[in-house]
């Protein structure tokens, strides 16, 4: 029988941050991967601390950007590899009295450090208003990001590429098939509904869908956004996304998602653009907007950590911390990320 201190359930964003904290605390662990693909993988991977609707940031914004340098630092010290990509977000503005608004927040304290006072034009796109950059902002390599760490994972022999069986977990021995282990977490995004320890958390499905497009042009530097999120990836490559759905539950790509990005897309870029590839998967969301982090009600060795939603990389990065602290260093949770608020 094989002994770790920790399994962990899932590889996108909120497993794979958490297996970052075991390994740099060197802990013992295994990470299930059933190499289906999901939201975390395809997403666009943008770490922006403004709202783009309303120009506002978000609850602990400051504390998540100051740490997502730390934890890819740590990270890089053993992937020999840096993933940030210092582009900024640059919001289009679609009339005036935005820009009255954006000049107006960001006198604002909480907001002044991020929403940059001076506008500015793009040279390669419609923006007949101008545009505001997001200081602060940047995204993720996502593709290099996952398929480095799934590799460094495997090499190492922590991963395990095959489906978890809730059924094969027996509680009273705190055992797997061949595995003892003194702790679980399930970090499983919308799968987490069919987990029989955790599926009275409501875990809601948002539903998007991304583009991979050719574009005959090359915009300005920056990851643009008046309705979605437009930024390079490679030769003439762009990512173009992503649509939001919390209604249509199938995997099926949807023609009118698809309509309203190309519509998106054409707004702006007045050269032709041609659709390389369309990608789907759902969103882990919470109706309050906070993840889920904490433990079983009843086994108290069983955790969850899930309900990132579109802040994939900034609540993955910070909670995971977060979560392995009130794990070993018996550290509070707050109330609004705790699981024991739906119990």
């Amino acid at each position: 029988m094989e002994q770790v201190d920790y399994i962990i359930v899932g590889a996108g964003y909120a497993g794979i941050f958490f297996a970052h904290q075991l390994i740099k605390e060197k802990k013992s662990f295994r990470i299930f991967y059933d190499e289906a693909v999901s939201a975390s993988h395809i997403s666009a991977g943008v770490c922006n601390p403004v709202i783009l609707k309303r120009f506002n940031t978000f609850w602990k914004s400051q504390e998540q950007i100051d740490y997502l340098n730390i934890i890819f630092k740590e990270i890089e010290s053993y992937t020999f590899r840096n993933y940030l990509i210092e582009e900024n977000v640059v919001r289009i503005f679609h009339n005036d009295s935005e820009k009255v608004q954006w000049k107006k927040n960001s006198e604002k304290e909480g907001l002044s450090s991020y929403l940059n006072p001076d506008f500015i034009n793009l040279q390669s796109v419609e923006n007949p208003y101008g545009a505001g950059k997001v200081n602060r902002s940047c995204r993720i390599d996502v593709a290099s990001f996952f398929s480095d760490m799934l590799n460094y994972l495997e090499h190492n022999q922590y991963l395990i590429k095959e489906n978890f069986n809730h059924q094969l977990i027996d509680k009273a021995s705190n055992t797997y098939n061949n595995i003892a282990f003194k702790n679980i977490v399930f970090c499983e995004g919308i799968a987490s509904n069919n987990n029989p320890l955790f599926s009275d958390i409501p875990i809601q499905p948002n539903k998007g869908h991304c583009l991979k497009v050719k574009l005959h042009h090359t915009p300005d530097s920056y990851i643009i956004k008046k309705k979605h999120f437009l930024f390079n990836l490679q030769d003439n490559e762009y990512y173009y996304g992503g649509t939001y759905d919390r209604f249509d539950t199938t995997y099926q790509i949807n023609d009118d998602s698809v309509e309203e990005l190309r519509n998106g897309l054409q707004e702006i870029c007045t050269s032709d653009f041609k659709i390389q590839d369309i990608n789907v998967a759902f969103r882990a969301t919470v109706a309050d907007r906070r993840p889920v982090l904490g433990r079983h009600q009843q086994h108290h060795n069983f955790y969850i950590f899930n309900g990132l939603g579109a802040r994939g990389v900034y609540n993955g990065s910070y909670f995971s911390k977060v979560l392995f602290d009130f794990i070993e260093n018996e550290m509070n949770l707050e109330p609004e990320i705790d699981v024991k608020r739906f119990y």
